[in-house]
């Protein structure tokens, strides 16, 4: 389910070099299209810079062109990879990012590649370098014909080098390639067919991926959620043959400066329940835990990375199913922590499961709590496909958004208006899963705003409130259009990074 397949990444010189392929950026000047600062002897460059015109390039992001025996190159491919407009500044690194992901993507079936982007900084060579890995996924694990001629031409960029004078490269890509990897581990996951991966397989792919890693691992079976009372979790879960889990992992080194808890909805398929779906809506469903698998990565990256950060993070596993044994609308649930909730749509699910995961994650009194999901419709008829929305305390949204915008992310803060929570109000219990269909992502929010701290004495929840953001992927984190950057079609790994540079900025 998650491959170690990933290419390496090493530095080279262009005269050193064996790789197949050479990638050079190009932007779009004042003047038309450019190139930017590159390995390539000065007479080299000078004459590709007089192909560009006539071969129809423009540098414009996404663009990739072969050029074949470039005069005074010793590389036998020059790759020409579009960053935008470097009219009035040079490229950002995110553009940078994405052009060296463009450019490796369309490399499939080259073994292979070194890079002579501009990464004369340890930043621009951290973001060519993660945006090149990023670019080199591909999810193969359930095709039959992997040793076919067909199958070698398509297969990802296996080694990456970099031409690079930055400091402490080797560092740097470093940490780059464990970046890259938590963002197509989460793609593997999310990727995987739910005839695969259900609760009981994903705890268990956790439990062995994590061995021995430092990373420690509990996981509660359907026996053990029913008997501690995760009502959330078991209603959601009990209408599937695969009985739901509940999975902790935490990264805690000695000297930490912060203890950062993450939770993650794990809703391996989502038919809607007795509330069903229609069928062209469930096509994509299986990516509807893409925030567990999130947590996941986040979690094991910052093992990796040697974060000095506490990190605990909760996968609320279960998948949603309609049968005799599902939960109706209008049932109460008792939550994790005692909270009553009026579930009025069994397709508002994923609240239920996230519901009991953050009662048990405050109750440790960690300094932050965060919480991802592919939670609403609603967040892709507010922000479109490719922009997170986060909500919560303020600061916490607010440094979210910062980190998400520095790493190369698109997040919008939202608000939680208070009318929102109001619609939740119920007849018959504490809550309703369901409120106003205006604004619904704002009003899910509202939800599990009132689980943060739930099973805590109220007058401490009072002194001392843990501060808390959600994050909505539904759109951004499962590509239904064409590939793009670094991005390719069907899972993202969208915000693993965000959580990671969130993370990374509490150690100081």
């Amino acid at each position: 389910m998650i491959t170690t397949d990933r290419p390496t990444l090493t530095t080279c010189t262009l005269e050193g070099t064996d790789a197949a392929a050479l990638v050079i950026g190009v932007g779009t000047g004042a003047d038309g299209a450019e190139l930017l600062a590159n390995p390539l002897p000065a007479d080299a460059a000078e004459r590709l810079q007089s192909l560009l015109e006539p071969l129809g390039v423009s540098g414009k992001a996404d663009e990739v062109v072969r050029v074949p025996g470039v005069e005074g190159c010793p590389v036998e491919l020059v790759v020409l990879t579009g960053v935008g407009s470097v009219e009035d500044a040079e490229p950002t690194e995110e553009a940078l990012r994405r052009a060296a992901g463009a450019a490796v993507r369309a490399l499939a079936g080259t073994e292979k590649v070194a890079v002579g982007l501009p990464a004369d900084t340890a930043e621009r060579l951290a973001a060519v370098a993660e945006g090149a890995g990023m670019g080199s996924y591909a999810f193969t694990a359930h095709k039959s014909t992997k040793d076919t001629e067909a199958a070698r031409r398509s297969a990802p960029v296996s080694a990456l080098s970099f031409v690079t004078e930055a400091a402490d490269a080797e560092a740097v890509l470093e940490r780059a390639g464990h970046i890259a990897d938590a963002v197509c581990a989460t793609r593997d996951l999310i990727n995987t067919p739910p005839s695969h991966l259900y609760p009981e397989t994903f705890a268990k792919t956790v439990e062995e991926d994590l061995a021995g890693s430092g990373v420690s691992v509990k996981v509660w079976d359907d026996k053990q959620l029913l008997a501690e009372g995760f009502g959330g979790i078991m209603g959601v879960g009990q209408g599937s043959s695969r009985l739901p889990r509940l999975v902790r992992i935490e990264h805690a080194p000695a000297d930490a400066a912060a203890h950062v808890a993450i939770v993650g909805k794990g809703i391996t398929f989502d038919t809607g329940g007795i509330s069903l779906k229609p069928a062209t809506s469930m096509t994509t469903m299986k990516s509807d835990m893409g925030g567990a698998a999130s947590v996941f990565a986040v979690v094991r990256a910052a093992a990796r990375l040697g974060l000095k950060v506490k990190v605990t993070g909760w996968l609320a596993l279960a998948e949603n199913m309609p049968s005799d044994t599902a939960i109706r609308p209008s049932d109460v649930l008792t939550m994790y922590g005692g909270k009553t909730v009026e579930v009025m749509n069994t397709d508002a699910e994923g609240r239920l499961v996230m519901a009991d995961a953050i009662v048990a994650a405050t109750e440790e009194t960690p300094d932050v709590v965060m919480d991802i999901a592919t939670l609403t419709g609603a967040q892709m008829i507010a922000l479109g496909t490719r922009t997170t929305g986060i909500m919560g305390d303020d600061e916490i949204r607010d440094e979210l958004v910062a980190t998400a915008g520095r790493v190369g992310e698109t997040a919008w803060a939202m608000p939680i208006p208070e009318n929102l929570r109001a619609s939740l109000d119920s007849r018959v219990a504490d809550i309703s899963n369901v409120g106003d269909r205006f604004g619904g992502m704002m009003s899910a929010a509202a939800f599990l705003r009132d689980f943060v701290d739930a099973s805590r004495d109220e007058s401490e929840r009072a002194e001392s409130p843990t501060p808390w953001a959600h994050l909505d992927i539904a759109g951004p984190s499962f590509n239904e259009s064409a590939p793009y950057g670094y991005t390719p079609k069907d899972a993202t790994g969208t915000m693993v990074r965000t959580l990671i540079g969130f993370i990374a900025g509490r150690a100081g």
